[in-house]
């Protein structure tokens, strides 16, 4: 282990593509515990400025190769037709000058697939004019095309090692795709096999929503884990070369996962559960475990994930608000996007506390210590918190 040089890495990272984070964010989860494991340690006092100690660490991200691991903003630029090269600092976390400015050579634009498009509901009435779940995918995976057709001197479209080193070399960010809830695929193997050869290279087994092969973190189990399906699904993916996603999943899940898989896996957009007892966290008993497949746990930079101060007042904020959550969800319950923007006005004046860089860093050095040094990466989760 070498404490030193992980400190120092996780200083320059976490600072430098931190910096964006809207100072409060929506609560996303519920009040169950998620099983006791080993006490969280102190969390770090939030660190003072060493001038010499900035020059060595900006120098050292600037040399290296750097990438976020999910990214939502593809869903903004479909929905709300936002190009990439306009200024949105207060507005979005994500533009193509702060990508530059981050320092980043590789930036996973998240394809995700709300699970409406996977409702039968959903599809009996809008089959004909937006599709399911596998059309959203390609809206989206279209839009990240169109960027990087667009911007041709800031972009390139990244499927593999070699592409990332190009875009390191030619000082581009390398724009790559991750499946972002695994209902996109239609419990169909052929559109896996061609959301890979549309350069898709990764893909998170679920959303937030238990689907027909693979329980969630948030919603009802239904197979005990990994359905044969599901394995069949990662068997598949390891054959293709797409890195499977184990965000979002139950522990369960991730369990089967681990027991499955012939290849390293990824947590996207995870983050240690011993600091914020959240079932989007990993325990440490599965960190081990990934640390052993060789795979990479991303950190996710939402607060509710990195502190239990944090989740703790964000629970307690909804349950002393439910009457006006539940009041606004009758009123707009025929259009979302409308519940949403006033929850989250709800919500901005109701604030709760954050938390500090620090704690990102806190989760580095964990993750280093229990899984290993090469087993910590980003998955900051822009623009898939709200501001």
């Amino acid at each position: 282990m070498r404490p030193k040089k992980i400190s120092l890495r996780a200083f320059a990272l976490a600072l430098l593509l931190i910096a964006l984070i809207a100072p409060a964010f929506l609560h996303a989860g519920d009040n169950r515990a998620a099983r006791a494991q080993t006490p969280a340690p102190s969390p770090s006092p939030a660190p003072t400025r060493d001038e010499r100690l900035w020059k060595r660490a900006l120098a050292l991200h600037r040399k290296a190769i750097i990438v976020d691991g999910h990214n939502d903003i593809t869903e903004i630029m479909v929905d709300e037709g936002y190009d990439l090269a306009t200024p949105s600092a207060g507005k979005y976390h994500t533009d193509l000058a702060r990508l530059k400015q981050s320092g980043l050579t590789g930036n996973f634009f998240s394809i995700y697939v709300d699970r409406k498009y996977a409702s039968a509901d959903f599809a009996a009435k809008n089959y004909v004019v937006q599709g399911g779940s596998a059309r959203r995918a390609i809206d989206l995976i279209d839009a990240v095309y169109r960027a990087v057709e667009k911007y041709p001197q800031d972009l390139v479209l990244a499927t593999s090692t070699a592409d990332i080193r190009r875009a390191k070399k030619g000082k581009k960010i390398g724009a790559l795709m991750g499946i972002e809830g695994g209902h996109a695929i239609e419990n169909s193997l052929s559109l896996l096999r061609e959301f890979y050869r549309l350069g898709v290279r990764y893909m998170t087994l679920t959303h937030n929503n238990t689907n027909e092969w693979a329980d969630a973190c948030c919603d009802a189990a239904r197979h005990n884990g990994l359905s044969d399906f599901g394995r069949e699904v990662v068997a598949e993916m390891n054959r293709l070369g797409m890195f499977v996603d184990i965000s979002h999943v139950s522990d369960k899940t991730m369990s089967d996962v681990l027991d499955t898989t012939k290849a390293p896996v990824i947590a996207s957009h995870s983050s240690a559960r011993v600091f914020s007892n959240h079932k989007r966290n990993i325990p440490d008993e599965l960190l081990r475990r990934i640390g052993r497949n060789g795979g990479v746990v991303m950190i996710n930079f939402y607060p509710v994930f990195l502190d239990e101060k944090v989740r703790v007042a964000g629970l307690e904020r909804d349950e002393r608000l439910k009457a006006q959550r539940d009041a606004l969800a009758e009123q707009f319950k025929n259009d979302p996007k409308r519940l949403q923007e006033e929850r989250q006005k709800l919500n901005d004046a109701n604030p709760i506390p954050n938390t500090t860089l620090s704690m990102v860093v806190d989760h580095i050095d964990h993750i280093a210590k229990v899984a290993g040094v090469d087993h910590v990466g980003l998955g900051s989760d822009f623009d898939g918190v709200p501001n």
